[in-house]
């Protein structure tokens, strides 16, 4: 295994590692998810909180399958994390990340109008935020990348022209996409079902891999 995967898997969901600073990041993850419900229970409009939810799940199931590399290589995953923090969860996820993905969801939401035929750039609105979103993440997780704080092996993900249409494809595009379906599901039942269906798979693949074979990721 790499140098920056076996720093990842020290101290691996390691609660002694834990810093005080999650619990205001807690909070204020708390107190935005009571404003949206606050919100959705007076117009009977839960697309904001569910929007949250659905980005957050489909993180769940990247950073799953990037474990799943990890182990099945022997080698490293896609991406890891080995850097400091309050609470490392999987070999490329970390408490720190994960509050952000539960907020992105409702930021994402929250940056579309609700003019349904509204385009930018000849675009459908949702369609080119989701394009605006996928590459500012990228950006950002550049950035990460030469900090040393997210370390990336393989040729097929790096910032060359071909690793970073892959990682702008399957790294973050398909959350927002994800969020465009289940906005285009019109009942709140068939948007349940779907967000359900995300975080089941995630859940068996995490039954298999670390509860049934007893893979550490």
């Amino acid at each position: 295994m790499t140098e920056a995967t076996l720093q990842a898997l020290n101290g691996l969901r390691d609660l002694s590692t834990l810093k005080w600073y999650v619990i205001p990041l807690l909070a204020i993850v708390m107190y935005i998810y009571a404003t949206e419900i606050k919100k959705a229970r007076e117009s009977s409009n839960w697309e904001a909180v569910f929007a949250g939810l659905t980005l957050f799940g489909m993180d769940f199931f990247n950073e799953t399958w990037n474990g799943w590399i990890m182990v099945l290589s022997g080698r490293s995953a896609f991406w890891t994390a080995p850097g400091d923090t309050a609470l490392r969860t999987m070999v490329g996820w970390n408490i720190e990340i994960m509050f952000m993905f539960t907020l992105a969801g409702i930021i994402f939401y929250h940056s579309l109008s609700k003019e349904q035929n509204r385009t930018i750039l000849g675009l459908p609105e949702k369609w080119a935020m989701a394009i605006g979103f996928t590459v500012f993440c990228v950006f950002v997780e550049c950035l990460l990348n030469i900090g040393g704080h997210l370390v990336w092996e393989y040729p097929c993900w790096n910032r060359t022209f071909a690793g970073i249409w892959l990682i702008l494809l399957i790294g973050y595009f398909h959350f927002f996409a994800a969020i465009i379906f289940m906005l285009w599901l019109k009942t709140t039942k068939k948007r349940v079902i779907f967000i359900s269906c995300v975080y089941a798979v995630a859940i068996i693949m995490n039954i298999i891999g670390l509860g049934i074979m007893g893979w550490t990721y």
